[in-house]
């Protein structure tokens, strides 16, 4: 049975989204709670009403927001964190760090949900992020991880290092 999700479904789908179910899970659960319902012929026509409007809708914002996406792609951050042997660092990058020097670096606020990060970052070096803007804009933005050591662990590290050896 073909129906239309007027509210998000795990495991289904997105409100709005055209859907296919078994009968009785759309009769028996999905259309008495209001998730969905039957994609009739007037249902359907006004379904594909609304996904033009939204596209057009996307569309427009995607024009609007371009020169913020250029001015994202053009960006290499710089972040300094506390590491140990091997690059590893002792805390993490997320994406709200991310969020907050981005913004400071193109003028204008950018928020923290829009960037994706399938974890924290938790080792120097390079590494590329996507910032989800709307549809399917999503400039890349550069971040330089350096790790750094701290003088008193590196003086332990050597001391140790002395003592081992004698």
């Amino acid at each position: 049975m073909k129906i239309i999700l007027r509210k998000d479904v795990d495991n289904l789908g997105e409100a709005g989204s055209l859907a296919t179910v078994k009968n009785g899970y759309a009769r028996n659960y999905l259309i008495p709670q209001g998730f969905a319902v039957a994609a009739t012929p007037g249902e359907l026509k006004m379904w594909e009403h609304n996904q033009a409007v939204k596209n057009r809708k996307i569309e427009r914002e995607e024009r609007n927001l371009q020169s913020l996406a250029d001015k994202i792609s053009a960006q290499t951050l710089s972040f300094e964190a506390r590491a140990g042997d091997g690059g590893r660092l002792f805390g993490s990058v997320t994406n709200a760090d991310i969020a907050e020097k981005l913004s400071a670096a193109i003028g204008e606020e950018i928020d923290r949900r829009k960037i994706t990060l399938s974890e924290p970052i938790r080792t120097s070096g390079e590494h590329t992020v996507a910032v989800h803007l709307v549809g399917k804009l999503r400039p890349q933005v550069k971040i330089v991880v350096n790790g750094i050591e701290d003088e008193d662990e590196a003086a332990e590290d050597e001391a140790t290092a002395e003592t081992e050896a004698e």
